[in-house]
């Protein structure tokens, strides 16, 4: 029975200081990490909470992501349609000129081959790439948008973009397609800008009565053209103000997660502190009387 009693003694102690010790390494930790929950048996209703919005925020990242895609694809539309734009102003400026009475037919054909060079330069912005290296007005295509051969430029992608989520069930098409931007109806039916260019330069350089006509033919075409590139710009301005409202939409449910994340599972340092210090002082104490109990003459008798 004595020896019985001793280990039991010896036992009550490892387990009460056991405990004790794993008490203060729970709070330790959850001072470091700023989190009262270790496992979900801790409290599984604010575990399952937390792994709702660890989920929440995973989506959201994703979101984030596609969202930066479809921005930096979007700008650098913006950027080239503007390139464009220019281009056609430049354009129209050189069809003025040349509907004047005064010029020559030197001064046309001029005007006609540095037309001919900007009808090249509207090739190349119109194959343009993303920032994935894919053609920006292609659609889905992974080739080249535009291609030009002996029945003049042919759009060569796809109709349609594939669109991409940027968050709340919301999606965004991150760019628009050639014909959106190059095809529009002219004074004699559907055409398009490389079109208009061609003829205008060919007229031109030609010479003649016909040279002296196609500038001031060309006008109503070429407005109308940019009018067309002007509407696109206005959508690709639109896409990414959208774009721009959902990230801060984003940013503001991110907080409001972080706070309830806080709320559900976070440790009040303040007050897991004092426990800490509660708890090894307890500790010490109890190390302290078991080690006076064991120390005593009549426990030694007893053993």
């Amino acid at each position: 029975m004595i020896n019985l009693s001793t280990g039991a003694f010896y036992e009550r102690s490892a387990r009460q200081i056991g405990g004790l010790r794993g008490q203060a390494e729970s709070l330790q930790q959850q001072i470091g990490t700023g989190q009262r929950l270790e496992r979900s048996s801790d409290d599984p209703v604010a575990a399952a909470r937390l792994r709702m919005l660890s989920r929440q925020e995973r989506i959201a990242t994703v979101d984030t992501r596609n969202s930066q895609l479809a921005q930096a694809d979007l700008s650098l539309t913006d950027k080239t349609l503007g390139s464009v734009a220019d281009l056609v102003i430049r354009v129209r400026e050189l069809a003025v000129q040349a509907g004047g009475a005064a010029l020559s037919e030197d001064q046309r054909k001029t005007i006609g081959v540095e037309i001919a060079s900007l009808r090249e330069s509207l090739i190349v912005l119109s194959n343009s790439r993303n920032i994935a290296g894919q053609a920006l007005f292609g659609g889905q295509s992974a080739g080249a948008a535009y291609v030009d051969g002996p029945g003049g430029v042919q759009f060569a992608g796809t109709g349609t973009v594939t669109p991409l989520e940027i968050g709340e069930g919301q999606s965004v098409e991150p760019a628009i397609t050639g014909p959106e931007i190059f095809e529009f109806a002219g004074a004699n039916g559907p055409t398009d800008l490389f079109a208009v260019l061609g003829s205008l330069a060919a007229a031109l350089t030609a010479g003649g009565q016909t040279a002296m006509e196609a500038g001031t033919a060309a006008l109503a075409d070429l407005d109308a053209g940019l009018e067309k590139v002007t509407t696109a710009q206005t959508v690709v301005g639109s896409r990414l103000n959208w774009i721009e409202l959902m990230d801060e939409r984003r940013v503001n449910n991110a907080e409001l997660m972080a706070d309830e994340r806080v709320d559900v599972g976070g440790a009040d340092i303040a007050v897991t502190m004092s426990r800490l210090q509660e708890t090894l002082t307890v500790l010490e104490a109890s190390q302290a009387s078991f080690v006076r109990l064991a120390n005593l003459s009549l426990f030694s008798m007893i053993r």
